[in-house]
């Protein structure tokens, strides 16, 4: 549980006040799931020399934990830590073991890359390329609406701790996501080695989130299409896009198909059974594996 104190010989864990970012909020998250007792003093001034050894200092007082320094370090992609990224560089390894976690090198690995990387990135201002018309909300962005708003009467601290809350939440989320993510891409590796190489599919027997591996691997590069169980019944096919970059199909479903289902869609298509093919082209949904296969021998010639 996250308390907040405002002595800070009460305090176990010291960071900033004000203005809260993504970076401490999801810091203070982790300690809280790590260390299960946190009390934090927020104060924008501090010298390790006023705190014993046994309490953490970050994103303040220029410490170990802090990344304001000339010095702080870099990844090797030349991305910088932030107080979050340097907490779990050197307590994460050992929180999922405590935790009981397998594959320990992996998922220390994926989470750094799936979630704390793109906060410290932002928090150092190396912000995400992105290009479209509407408002895309980062993590960071989330946070951002925690603090206080203009005129308003709300007190900081439990801004901070609401923000904490729902950061903890997102790690709980993110820890079994990316469990279940590497379990994911072992049986994938598996199964692309296993793929007979002429065929421009890829056929599972359950739902895997395949897109990664699949763009990233040598033998996904002829690939076209996945198929797999669907959670709405039946089976559906999905249409890879070029890379992980470049969300192009490499071959969408037939432009006849955009928007149809049911009788109109098996009409047009001449395939019994196929139920619906989605607007954008990239996802159809078959009522039997046998639908799907003759979907696939008809567009895979």
């Amino acid at each position: 549980m996250v308390r907040v104190v405002y002595q800070k010989e009460e305090a176990n864990c010291i960071t900033h006040s004000g203005t809260m970012h993504a970076d401490e909020v999801f810091a203070t998250a982790f300690l809280d799931l790590y260390l299960k007792d946190v009390r934090v003093f927020r104060t924008n001034s501090i010298s390790l020399d006023e705190v014993s050894e046994d309490v953490l200092v970050y994103d303040v007082g220029r410490g170990k934990f802090d990344h304001h320094q000339l010095d702080s370090l870099k990844r090797d992609n030349n991305i910088p830590y932030s107080s979050v990224g340097l907490l779990w560089k050197e307590f994460g390894k050992d929180f999922l073991k405590q935790n009981g976690f397998s594959n320990v090198d992996e998922m220390f690995i994926g989470i750094d890359k799936d979630m704390i990387e793109g906060i410290d990135g932002d928090d150092n201002g190396v912000f995400p390329k992105i290009d479209c018309s509407y408002k895309v909300k980062t993590l960071p962005n989330v946070i951002k609406i925690f603090n206080p708003s203009f005129d308003s009467y709300e007190d900081e601290s439990e801004q901070f701790l609401k923000a904490v809350s729902l950061a903890k939440m997102i790690w709980e989320e993110e820890l079994y996501y990316i469990q279940g993510k590497v379990i994911a891409d072992m049986k994938l590796k598996d199964i692309l080695e296993a793929n007979n190489s002429s065929l421009k599919y890829l056929s599972l027997d359950q739902y895997l989130p395949y897109e990664e591996v699949v763009l990233s691997h040598p033998k996904g590069e002829n690939l076209l299409y996945v198929l797999f169980p669907s959670n709405r019944g039946g089976y559906a096919i999905k249409a890879l896009p070029k890379s992980l970059d470049d969300r192009t199909l490499r071959l969408p479903f037939p432009e006849e198909w955009a928007g149809l289902e049911g009788k109109k869609l098996e009409e047009v298509s001449g395939i019994p059974g196929l139920r619906f093919c989605h607007s954008s082209r990239f996802i159809i949904n078959c009522q039997d594996f046998d639908c799907a296969m003759k979907v696939l021998e008809l567009l895979c010639k």
